[in-house]
């Protein structure tokens, strides 16, 4: 998933100031918030000025954008190595590992700095929903190009829609971590195990 709009940086490095800028906004998120983040203080702390920020990013959003494809992009990278990994062994297989891929998108999920705000910005901004859908839907087509692989009988539109509810049942109980510190990690993977155990049992006709 690339970032629509000015072009990413192609030299060393701009390249090394465009992650810099990334590293200190998800920093910054962790630390102010969505609505107290800005593109000054981005560069203030990033120690480079406006015109350089203002060379890739239109504004904040544009930042928090670029932050959001990031950690999907991360997310979805441990999703590509899993059925990698486990598609040879057929739906079963797949179905089976369901807790192995949750922990590792966990994992590389608070790897993210400022992981919980970027989660916040893509569910509260208008202007970056489009992102966490458009990585959902990514996410649900390549979960069904695999299980069809071995459900070549399978309604493939139906298979889609009961994969696409498993996959935002999976990053519900991994946001919902980030938010309910109260509750065990090992409890609600367990939990969201169960249910995607009985969504996916029975692949739709």
């Amino acid at each position: 998933m690339t970032a629509p709009g000015r072009p990413l940086p192609k030299q060393e490095r701009a390249q090394q100031t465009y992650d810099r800028l990334l590293a200190v906004a998800g920093e910054l998120l962790g630390e102010v918030g969505i609505d107290q983040i800005s593109t000054n203080l981005i560069c203030t702390r990033a120690g480079v000025t406006p015109p350089a920020l203002y060379r890739y990013f239109a504004d904040k959003y544009a930042v928090l954008e670029a932050l959001g494809r990031r950690l999907m992009d991360r997310q979805n990278a441990v999703l590509e190595a899993w059925i990698a990994r486990h598609v040879d062994g057929g739906a079963a297989a797949l179905r089976g590992h369901n807790e192995e891929l949750l922990r590792e998108t966990m994992a590389v999920t608070n790897a993210e700095p400022g992981a919980v705000w970027i989660l916040r910005a893509l569910h509260a901004s208008p202007r970056l929903i489009h992102v966490r859908l458009e990585s959902h839907r990514l996410v649900t087509d390549l979960l069904t190009d695999a299980y069809a692989r071995h459900l070549p009988d399978a309604d493939r539109d139906a298979l889609w829609r009961q994969l696409r509810l498993s996959v935002e049942i999976g990053f519900c109980g991994i946001e919902m971590l980030h938010e309910e510190t109260s509750m065990p990690a090992d409890e609600v993977i367990a939990q969201v195990v169960a249910m995607l155990a009985r969504e996916q049992l029975e692949p739709p006709a």
